[in-house]
């Protein structure tokens, strides 16, 4: 299922129209990653929670050369599924 698809199934669901549903969906979305950005968690009760993991510096290779080089830092967004929607895809 694409941005689009979700879109439709929304304005289905829940009688909108289709860029009303478009619009609910941006918001939806920017929102999470706002909240991603100033480092907060987004917790959806039993679907699931947004978070924010950081990952160290650490060593690497070059699979082509071999040499050794530096993979720099990076914080990385996650989700971590809830039991609804864990149970719903089992």
């Amino acid at each position: 299922m694409n941005k689009a698809d979700l879109i439709e199934v929304v304005s289905l669901s829940a009688g909108l129209p289709k860029t009303t549903a478009g619009r609910a969906l941006e918001a939806i979305t920017s929102s999470i990653t706002a909240a991603l950005e100033k480092g907060d968690d987004v917790t959806l009760v039993g679907f699931g929670t947004f978070t924010i993991k950081e990952r160290a510096e650490r060593e690497g290779r070059n699979p082509q050369t071999g040499a050794a080089l530096k993979i720099p830092a990076a914080k990385l967004p996650t989700f971590r599924a809830g039991k609804l929607l864990k149970d719903a895809v089992n």
